[in-house]
């Protein structure tokens, strides 16, 4: 078959639907980029709604479920354990810095021990530096920075399945200058965890046995000196195509789209206001939020008039990414709405100290959420080279 008619028949198999074998398992293909944030982001601001540290260790297990099941081998897709050591940091500053900047304890907390206190002047009342820390305080604490935590790991779950750079490619034509920005900005940490990868492989196979302190000066530089490369070859590379061009616009059509954008995020931020405050007037809620994306999209569009961009081979958008990017959204609406259960079961109280409940419907929209590791098609297997015959 000629290269032409195989790619035709791709296309139009993306077109129709997801592609099966003959025994009806579905072919690997990399889902949609799009898609990947989409949940990843749903799944964060539903994170963001509860402080249940049994809800946020079960967004923890989702998380690794779908990276496991659904990673590629690309580079970047090794660094989700960089994500969890990140985490880790988090909540251990988090309890560090409750214990340290402590306000006391109460005589019905469970006391734990005493850190040195150092007394403060008047002026700086409120702040107390040391002094007995309780166990009610140290849970509250690593609860907010588990939660903190949550939040960064489904970041870097859509930097593991995603490709940044694809994403770019669906962003609209004025957003693309932005785009390239942002991609360039996420793809940082991905880029740094390959960087460490190489260089510590490189010690390995020149028999560096350093560790601890004394192996950071053989890692850090060859790291920094990577980073600094890479950032002149893509600078080379966005001014080649013309980055930051103007085009054929005109200074009134690029102070338009200025005017509409920046008056589409004023209602939008608005808008977000009204919705979150039950006190604010009727006109802040969902009426600004429509008239700002109103807004927005006539921006978009008159802005969009001066960038041509053409894209080859573009990425479908199936069945399999709506009920991804659906699963995502779903949880994150079950945790706004707090449909057959009690908003307080989602932050639950350490003073007095009991344990925590375990709603049905948040566990069950978080469990959604994890039907992603079987709604997205499977990624591309690795080659591997055919075997020499025997002699």
């Amino acid at each position: 078959m000629t290269p032409v008619a195989q790619t035709s028949l791709d296309t139009t198999a993306a077109r129709t639907g997801p592609r099966t074998d003959q025994g009806g398992r579905r072919l690997p293909r990399t889902l949609h980029p799009l898609a990947w944030w989409i949940w990843a982001l749903a799944l964060a601001t539903a994170v963001s709604r509860t402080a249940n540290p049994l809800l946020l260790f079960l967004v923890l297990a989702v998380l690794g479920h779908v990276v496991t099941a659904r990673r590629t081998t690309a580079p970047w897709a090794r660094g989700f354990k960089y994500y969890l050591y990140l985490a880790l940091t988090v909540v251990a500053v988090r309890v560090v810095f409750r214990a340290v900047f402590a306000t006391g304890i109460t005589p019905h907390d469970h006391f734990l021990f005493a850190l040195p206190h150092l007394p403060t002047p008047d002026w700086y009342a409120g702040i107390r530096i040391g002094g007995p820390v309780s166990l009610e305080a140290v849970l509250s604490s690593a609860t907010d920075g588990l939660r903190l935590a949550c939040m960064m790991c489904c970041i870097g779950a859509a930097n593991t399945l995603a490709n940044p750079k694809r994403a770019l490619r669906v962003l609209p034509g004025a957003l693309y200058e932005l785009g390239v920005a942002v991609t360039v900005a996420i793809s940082v940490a991905p880029q740094l965890v390959q960087s460490v990868q190489r260089v510590s492989r490189a010690r390995k196979l020149r028999a560096g046995h350093t560790r601890g302190l004394r192996a950071l000066r053989g890692i850090v530089v060859p790291v920094l000196e990577d980073a600094l490369e890479r950032s002149l070859r893509l600078a080379a590379a966005m001014d080649s195509r013309g980055y930051g061009r103007a085009g054929t616009a005109t200074r009134r059509s690029r102070r338009i789209t200025g005017a509409l954008m920046l008056l589409g995020m004023c209602g939008l931020c608005a808008g977000a206001y009204g919705l979150l405050d039950a006190t604010a007037p009727a006109f802040l809620g969902l009426p600004a939020m429509v008239v700002g994306a109103a807004l927005c999209v006539a921006g978009l569009r008159i802005g969009g008039r001066r960038v041509t961009r053409t894209t080859y081979r573009p990425d479908p958008w199936l069945l399999p990414e709506w009920t991804v990017a659906g699963s995502g959204l779903l949880s994150a609406v079950l945790l706004f709405t707090h449909p057959g259960y009690d908003a307080a079961q989602l932050n639950p109280t350490f003073y007095p100290l009991t344990w925590p409940e375990l709603p049905l419907v948040p566990t069950a929209a978080i469990l959604l959420a994890g039907t992603a590791a079987f709604l997205a098609p499977p990624p591309h297997a690795p080659r591997t080279e055919p075997k020499a015959a025997a002699a």
